[in-house]
């Protein structure tokens, strides 16, 4: 009987592994989901730039009473366009929305919101990225479901469609009320 060498068993064993990891990646609940290591947990730090003529919010709005949503977008984000009236409809059912305008230019904002309706009850510049860098943040838009007391209930990354608005972001809010 041939002896069998340990280098001609290594390329079927890497195999079988990548082959189970993968495996065990599908099985994750939305594998189009980009996991948070912050959800759960009490939301960073808010570190925001006022913009002329807007309502600047803080940590300590943000760790109030009320379940409430934390936007980041920009007027050069095509998908924040694609977003926004799904944002101005929870606007108008009551729900607090604090914008968090990303590497942008003040008057750029002010244009957009302008052309298509101001959803936030506070709004402040993060010019140079450092706030989403704290929140996690991978690109915009992003939107964070924040508890009454300051905890990050769920990051949603991509645009809030009908969908997503259906789906993932009022579940979440009836969870961070204390619902199911």
């Amino acid at each position: 009987m041939a002896k069998i060498s340990p280098m001609m068993l290594a390329p079927p064993v890497v195999f079988l592994g990548l082959a189970a990891l993968m495996f065990l990646g599908l099985q994750r609940e939305d594998p189009d989901a980009l996991p948070s290591a912050l959800e759960g947990k009490t939301a960073p730090a808010v570190m925001l730039t006022e913009i002329a003529g807007q309502p600047l919010f803080d940590d300590e709005v943000l760790r109030s009473e009320g379940v409430k949503l934390v936007n980041f977008w920009a007027s050069w984000c095509a998908p924040c366009r694609v977003e926004h009236p799904n944002l101005e409809l929870l606007a108008s059912e009551g729900v607090p929305i604090y914008g968090v305008n990303y590497k942008d230019k003040a008057p750029n904002a002010l244009k957009f919101l302008d052309e298509l309706g101001n959803p936030y009850v506070g709004l402040g510049a993060d010019k140079a990225g450092r706030m989403a860098l704290n929140w996690g943040v991978y690109g915009v838009p992003e939107t964070y479901v924040i508890s009454g007391n300051g905890d990050i209930i769920l990051r949603f990354a991509g645009p809030i469609t009908k969908r997503a608005l259906q789906e993932t972001i009022r579940p979440a809010i009836l969870r961070a009320q204390g619902g199911s």
